[in-house]
């Protein structure tokens, strides 16, 4: 779902430390397996090199999803920003997906579906990550492609 602030709001809030990234983040959990993962998706499919990874327990990625409403305490909280916007939920997945290409479209396949039951299925997943997936830390994986994308 899309976040109703304006474009790059963030930059001029006090609460938010000054951060240098690319035009694309995600803030995601950095203890979460699933979130480790994808991650990791994004950090090798992303050719460009735009992304940013931001870990919500940083001061950082707690302060943008604060701005955007979105509380860093519940696992239902991630974000992703293109190009100033801020996303969150499903539809946040589907545009990374589609902003990566190729076989990542298939993510698209989602939208059919009202925004109700994405938000729904979202959250299901959400709130049961570290059972069906569980614990990992993002900001000790040794994989360099992600490294180098990590705002810690």
């Amino acid at each position: 779902m899309k976040l109703d602030r304006p474009a790059f709001s963030y930059r001029s809030d006090s609460s938010v430390p000054p951060f240098s990234c690319g035009p694309l983040f995600a803030v995601m959990d950095a203890h979460c397996a699933l979130c480790s993962r994808g991650a990791s998706w994004i950090a090798h499919n992303d050719s460009a090199g735009e992304f940013t990874i931001i870990p919500m327990q940083s001061a950082t990625g707690s302060a943008l999803l604060a701005h955007y409403g979105l509380d860093p305490s519940d696992p239902v909280s991630w974000l992703y920003v293109e190009e100033g916007r801020a996303y969150s939920s499903l539809d946040a997945v589907m545009r990374i997906g589609r902003r990566l290409g190729g076989a990542w479209n298939f993510l698209s396949v989602f939208r059919v579906l009202p925004v109700c039951i994405q938000d729904a299925l979202y959250r299901a997943v959400a709130r049961n990550r570290y059972r069906l997936f569980g614990r990992s830390d993002l900001c000790s994986v040794p994989d360099p492609e992600v490294r180098k994308r990590l705002l810690a």
